[in-house]
């Protein structure tokens, strides 16, 4: 399984920023769907992304449409509040081909209409009922580090240099 993090329209640059440096600490690769609420040359989406920003494996687009035809034997899995399915009962092992998770923009999440279109393959993250939803940047880290344990951490450096 190749993993890959798929962000629909983000608006809030320190959240992309955050999730930059959790793909390139991984080796995931980010995809940007635009419209994007800043400007992706923002200092500020560099700095938050430190010097990892370098290490990026970057992928933008002007349409979600773009990614699924860039990526058509893709297994795509879309992150929402609304979504029936529990983001841990999903089997990541069980696929050899790319791994997408989709995420929508901060304030408004992914489309209904394309949440609808993927009923089976839309995702959530449990937490209180009267609670809107959890950060994006701790969303993505959440989802994404459930499916690389599933794979054992393949190719992440899972020992200590410093406590032996």
């Amino acid at each position: 399984m190749k993993l890959h993090i798929v962000l629909v329209e983000p608006q809030i640059h320190p959240n992309t920023g955050n999730i930059s440096r959790t793909c390139s600490v991984t080796n995931i690769p980010l995809h940007l769907v635009h419209p994007l609420g800043f400007e992706i040359t923002d200092a500020r989406v560099r700095r938050a992304g430190l010097d990892y920003w370098s290490e990026l494996d970057l992928h933008e687009y002007q349409s979600f449409a773009e990614v699924k035809k860039a990526y058509p034997n893709g297994v795509f899995f879309y992150c929402s509040t609304k979504a029936p399915h529990v983001y841990s009962d999903v089997d990541f092992t069980a696929y050899d081909s790319d791994v997408f998770l989709v995420f929508g923009r901060e304030d408004k999440g992914l489309p209904e209409e394309l949440l609808r279109e993927n009923l089976d393959s839309c995702i959530r993250i449990p937490m209180l009922e009267k609670m809107r939803s959890l950060n994006l940047s701790n969303a993505v880290a959440i989802v994404a580090y459930e499916a690389l344990r599933q794979n054992n951490f393949a190719d992440l450096k899972k020992t200590s240099d410093y406590l032996e």
